[in-house]
């Protein structure tokens, strides 16, 4: 099998020969192709030993090497070639498709190339979109992550202001106070101690008019005037 020489990548560029493409047709659209000036024609292959022994084309069936052949035609605007390593007459390796539109020469891409490129495609806008997104988010500490967007500024602008009621705390601040108490709580968990209390018998108070009663009979009993006290008896002398 003879070597094949893999050339970079020529996705990304075009050959025309402007003084051929009015007079191009099927017959001649493979020496069209064959110019020295392509980047995409390569010079080893078998195409270039007919051409040079003087042969038809139909010789290539009985080589073995890379070889170009003209795979569908279109005319006046269209033409696809292929280019192949053929092992047998009716065993042959393709290795890439070229087309040809008004004249101008472009590389066919793989299936490997285009799904790679559509994925990157895909993974692109899907990264703007996000990075957009991202742009639009905002963080305070006493209402979270919330949106902001550019209309919803311009809305904001047009809108008569009003005094909004501010609130002692929002849900987002309850929810995470609760949530910090119930970690405090799991790591320092409370103490409880057993207190013993002795149950005393109070004796019931006497009623609130039966206290005033009291009060007001001393009361009269020191303002009524003492009996008249009684002399000491007189002493008498002792007879001895």
């Amino acid at each position: 099998m003879a070597a094949v020489d893999f050339r970079d990548n020529l996705l990304g560029i075009s050959w025309v020969d402007s003084g051929w493409v009015p007079i191009l047709n099927p017959g001649n659209v493979l020496d069209y192709f064959s110019e020295r000036s392509n980047p995409f024609y390569d010079r080893t292959c078998n195409n270039e030993v007919v051409k040079m022994q003087r042969l038809t084309l139909e010789h290539l069936n009985q080589m073995v090497g890379v070889e170009y052949i003209l795979l569908h035609a279109q005319e006046p605007i269209l033409y696809i070639i292929r280019k192949q390593q053929r092992q047998s007459p009716t065993q042959v390796i393709p290795f890439a498709d070229y087309y040809i539109i008004a004249g101008v020469v472009y590389q066919a891409p793989d299936l490997g190339t285009v799904i790679s490129s559509r994925a990157l495609s895909a993974v692109h806008g899907i990264q703007s979109a996000f990075d957009e997104a991202m742009s639009y988010c905002r963080y305070h500490p006493s209402k979270g992550y919330t949106w902001h967007f550019k209309d919803q500024e311009e809305r904001e602008k047009t809108k008569p202001k009003s005094k909004k009621k501010e609130e002692p705390s929002s849900l987002f601040q309850r929810h995470r106070v609760d949530t910090l108490l119930l970690d405090l709580r799991s790591k320092f968990p409370p103490t409880f101690y057993q207190v013993h209390v002795s149950l005393v018998r109070k004796e019931p108070e006497p009623p609130t008019e039966a206290v005033k009663q009291e009060e007001r009979e001393p009361a009269t009993k020191a303002s009524a005037p003492a009996p008249p006290s009684k002399p000491p008896p007189e002493k008498r002398a002792r007879l001895q």
